[in-house]
C-alpha cells in the first residue's frame, strides 16, 4: 500500500522505474568499466569562460576531458 492506502498500480511501479533510470544516467561513466568514481588529474582554463578537467577513472585509469562552463560570479 501507498501512502494514501490504495494498492500500487502496474502504472505506478513503471513511472517508479523510469524515474530511477533517469536518476542512474545522471553524470559521468566509464565508458571502459562502467565506473561513476572518477578523480581530477587536473584543471586548465579554456575558451569562452569555459573550464576544461583532465578525470581519471579509480577503478580503471582510463582518462576523459570534460569541458564546464563556469556559472555564476560569487566570490567566496
Amino acid at each position: 500500500m501507498d501512502d494514501t492506502g490504495r494498492k500500487p498500480s502496474l502504472q505506478d511501479y513503471a513511472d517508479r522505474a523510469r524515474e530511477s533510470e533517469r536518476e542512474e544516467s545522471k553524470g559521468l561513466v566509464c565508458a571502459e568499466c562502467g565506473c561513476r568514481d572518477f578523480f581530477v588529474v587536473y584543471t586548465r582554463p579554456a575558451t569562452k569562460g569555459r573550464i576544461v578537467r583532465r578525470r581519471e577513472c579509480r577503478h580503471c585509469g582510463k582518462r576523459i576531458s570534460t569541458t564546464e562552463r563556469l556559472t555564476g560570479g560569487g566570490d567566496a
